[in-house]
Formats: structure tokens, sequence, C-alpha cells
């Protein structure tokens, strides 16, 4: 399994290729701001050819580039239907932080987008791609499941970091949501999974359940009490 990434835009946001090997097709995991040109030098350094975009969230930080991606290689992209509001109407979801970026922004129409749902398993550029819904950052958030060969790994977006979680203060976040979905999708990952978050270091699910205070908070939390 090859992995490339690259800090994409003022926001730092981790922009993913994944492929079976080097000078073959790949998966683009969130083109971000100003992602254009340096994932064309990060494919190009490999020689990969991308069939698709699919997306961890509908935030414009991770959405920025996916439409001239996707209309540059004519290839299709995916993401959650629960954020396809951010698409269609993004002024609404994002906080004051992102909001000069929206002025002239060009996103896809959500009806072009292809659906992500929960436990589907995405066979693209000889990649399988397993879909974990886990809401809370964004009501459609998702996170990948991918085989890398020594270990599992997760292409996480803004879902888990390494030593925190993603923020739940934007349109669309529940804390609540965030906690059900560190307790029942994140937790019982196996320890030696390797985590590749939307922004940061890479990290493993061993790592931050013994010292990310989120997750024990999650671990902590009874099923009851609205969770």
């Amino acid at each position: 399994m090859l992995i490339r990434s690259f800090p994409a835009g003022a926001f730092g946001t981790n922009c993913y290729a994944v492929a079976s090997g080097p000078g073959q097709e790949c998966v683009v995991v969130d083109p971000g701001m100003d992602a254009v040109e340096p994932l064309a030098r990060m494919l190009a350094e490999d020689g990969l050819k991308p069939v698709a975009v699919v997306l961890t969230h509908g935030h414009l930080d991770h959405t920025f580039s996916v439409l001239p991606v996707c209309d540059g290689y004519d290839i299709p992209a995916y993401l959650h239907p629960s954020d396809h509001g951010m698409l269609a109407d993004p002024a609404k979801w994002h906080g004051p932080q992102l909001a000069p970026l929206i002025t002239g922004v060009r996103l896809p129409d959500p009806s072009e987008v292809r659906p992500l749902d929960d436990g589907a398993v995405l066979s693209l550029a000889g990649v399988e791609l397993t879909v974990r819904h886990a809401p809370g950052h964004t009501q459609g958030s998702v996170m990948f499941s991918v085989d890398l060969g020594e270990a599992p790994g997760l292409l996480a977006g803004d879902v888990l970091f390494a030593g925190s979680v993603g923020r739940v203060d934007l349109p669309g976040g529940s804390w609540d949501a965030m906690l059900r979905s560190l307790r029942d999708v994140v937790l019982p990952l196996d320890d030696e999974t390797v985590v590749l978050p939307g922004h940061g270091p890479a990290t493993t699910i061993g790592r931050e359940r013994a010292t990310n205070p989120y997750l024990a908070e999650a671990a902590q939390a009874p099923s009851g009490r609205g969770l």
C-alpha cells in the first residue's frame, strides 16, 4: 500500500493519495485549499492516476479544491449525504473563520456527488475503503478503514487527531454525537491501527487510547445519558 500526503492551504488540511503502489491508480482524500497544484506534483512523483475523490466531511478546508480536481481528472467525488448541505449552501454551515473564503468558491452540485453509506466498502484503484459514519464534528463525518499491509489504517478526517478530536461548535456539530462516535466507532478499533488524521501528525489508536483525554471521557460515558 502506498500513501502520500501534504498539508493543503492555510488550515494545513492533510490531503492524501492512496494507491496499491507506485505507477498505479489512486484515490484522493480531502483536497482542501490551494490543493490543485501540490496534488498534481505529488501524484507525478509516484506516477499515480486518480480515479476518485473521497471526502471525510463537507467543511471547506477539506472540499475547497474538489471541483477543480474532479473536473481536471474527470473523476467522481463521494460524500456522506448528511453533509450535502455544506456544498449547496456553504455560508450556512461554516463559522466566521471560514466565511471570507466562501465568496466565489465553486463546489460541486450535491446531486452529482456519490453517496457514502455507513459500512459500505468502496473498491477503487485496487484499494478497499470501508466507510465508518462518525458524526459529531459534522453530521456527515466519516472515517475510512484501509488495510496498510503491516497494520490496519484509519483515514480519520476531523474525528480524531493526535491528542485531540474535532471541534463541535460549528453548525451541525454535537458533543453528544462525538462522544458516541468515539465510544462506538473509534474505541473498538485495534491498538495497532494507524490513524491518518485530517490535520497534524499520524498516531495510533493505542497511543490515543492511553493518552487522549477525549477518548478517556468517551470510554467512561454510560450508554444512557442521551448517548
